[in-house]
């Protein structure tokens, strides 16, 4: 374990770099920061600093810069993050309360979170395997094909088309669907399997072939296996910084555009604290100079899906976690509200 005053002198240090992009001398430190202590016993804290890794020395400067492993202790010893100021919090919701859908709550979320941080946004759909039914609305198109519309406690919308084996009257229409909604209304969605198995026996033996043709439409639209969809937004902010990475800004980029990394770096729904991941902790070799931060997201407590950056491990780490954390808690009030 470091002593507190080395603790203190690799926080200058991440600090200073971070603000300076410049690489930190013990001379600069002594002068910017009350440690309270020599020159030369800075030297001698940077230079066991650097010897366990937490710093390096770049080959054009005499300063230091930290390293992966001196960001994450860095990350693990902060006293807090850096919290949202009250004109900062009521642009957060303002911007945030215009939205007239799920899809524009996610695409307002990722400008807002992408200029707040100026880093890479990226947000998670609200996953329906997370999700609990609202309503099950059916609707006739012809006397054989029929409209399943299914509404989630988070506001996502799914349609499907539904032919079925024989016409189907409105009034079995009206039945199927209250009887549908008396079941599954409130529920989540694991649970609604098991609660329409029977229902085909409610109805008329001629009806009974449209009802299950009805009710595997439904359950198909639960368990699709391609639900996970995100959205990703300030890709440009990453040219700002050209320099933080180390060969070339393009495995960056060629990361960014696959989904499948994308949720893997985001990290499992139902972990709802803030995640920080930095630089080598990204398995996905081409991310190996940024770093991830990322928080759950949800009504009622609870995540259904995350939000979070991704931008250079030189990075303002308190006040990223603090913007993440803030508009992930103002997307949850939205779709409680919803």
């Amino acid at each position: 374990m470091l002593s507190e005053r080395r603790l203190k002198v690799l926080r200058a240090i991440v600090q200073d770099y971070v603000g300076t992009e410049e690489p930190v001398g013990s001379k600069a430190l002594t002068e910017r920061h009350n440690l309270g202590v020599s020159p030369a016993t800075v030297r001698n804290d940077m230079a066991a600093l650097e010897d366990e890794g937490f710093i390096a020395q770049p080959h054009t400067s005499a300063g230091r810069i930290p390293t992966d492993k001196g960001y994450r202790l860095f990350v693990d010893k902060l006293a807090g993050v850096k919290p949202m100021t009250a004109p900062e919090r009521r642009a957060i919701q303002n911007f945030l309360e215009g939205a007239v859908d799920l899809d524009d709550v996610v695409a307002r979320t990722v400008r807002l979170l992408a200029q707040l941080t100026r880093q890479v946004a990226v947000v998670q759909y609200p996953s329906l395997t997370r999700s609990t039914v609202r309503h099950v609305e059916l609707l006739s198109l012809a006397p054989a094909r029929l409209m399943l519309v299914l509404i989630t406690d988070t506001g996502r919308v799914e349609q499907r088309m539904v032919d079925c084996p024989a016409p189907f009257g409105e009034a079995s229409l009206a039945d199927l669907r209250a009887r549908l909604n008396s079941r599954v209304a409130g529920r989540r969605f694991s649970d609604v399997p098991g609660l329409v198995e029977d229902l085909p026996e409610a109805f008329e033996a001629e009806d009974r072939g449209t009802v299950s043709t009805v009710l595997s439409t439904l359950l198909e639209t639960l368990v699709e296996e391609n639900e996970e969809r995100l959205m990703i937004g300030g890709t440009a902010n990453l040219t700002r910084f050209g320099h933080d990475f180390p060969l070339t800004i393009r495995p960056v980029l060629e990361a960014l555009e696959e989904q499948v990394v994308l949720l893997k770096l985001l990290g499992e729904a139902k972990d709802p604290g803030v995640t920080v991941r930095i630089g080598h902790e990204n398995a996905h070799e081409g991310l190996n100079s940024t770093s991830v931060v990322s928080v759950g997201y949800g009504s009622g407590g609870e995540a259904v899906a995350k939000l979070g950056v991704v931008g250079p491990t030189r990075m303002d780490y308190p006040g990223t976690m603090g913007a993440v954390r803030a508009v992930a808690r103002y997307v949850g009030q939205i779709l409680a509200e919803s």
